[in-house]
């Protein structure tokens, strides 16, 4: 993977197979302390100690279509590639717990990427899954929650086309705002 969007959509997808209901993604942006931080937090099963031990392991992956397990460990490489680090925290029955850390202006930082596409195709694909983005930068924030966009749209499913358009182009705006990058 060659930018953060796409470690976003890898490890909120890992939630929803976890069966979490609500996944919260949140990006920051420090340029004073040269810093970016990622968290992922979801209500998902869980791991015992055991799974959360093998979870930084590339050749070990609980999903059956194959045997490695690539996301997770690409995404460490990626942090101490930038002077980072992935510290990952979860307890059965009460979810996992993702931060990731990158030098912001590293030269070896993959950029953010498509934040929007990536928020997009997760909603699209699970639209009973209620997702937070919250994005700073500096002092400005960017936040998006399906839960009160489902509310203002009623009846309307989010995963509408229509809908899908709104948000991709909300999260754009909103990012442009802040100054972020993407």
């Amino acid at each position: 993977m060659l930018e953060l969007a796409l470690h976003i959509l890898d490890i909120a997808e890992n939630s929803t197979r976890a069966g979490a209901r609500h996944v919260d993604i949140h990006l920051k942006e420090d340029p004073s302390h040269d810093l970016l931080t990622l968290e992922i937090a979801d209500d998902g099963a869980g791991m015992d100690k055991e799974t959360l031990a093998k979870a930084l392991d590339p050749f070990y992956t609980t999903k059956k279509v194959r045997r490695v397990g690539l996301g997770l460990p690409m995404l460490v490489q990626a942090a101490e590639s930038a002077g980072g680090e992935l510290i990952l925290s979860s307890e059965p029955g009460k979810g996992t717990r993702l931060k990731v850390t990158f030098g912001l202006r590293h030269l070896d930082r993959q950029p953010l990427g498509d934040i929007a596409g990536s928020l997009v195709t997760l909603i699209a694909g699970n639209p009973d899954i209620d997702f937070t983005y919250r994005h700073e930068r500096g002092d400005q924030v960017y936040l998006l929650s399906t839960e009160e966009i489902k509310k203002e749209i009623e009846d309307v499913p989010i995963n509408h086309i229509e809908v899908l358009k709104y948000i991709r182009s909300h999260i754009a705006e909103g990012m442009k705002e802040i100054g972020s990058e993407a």
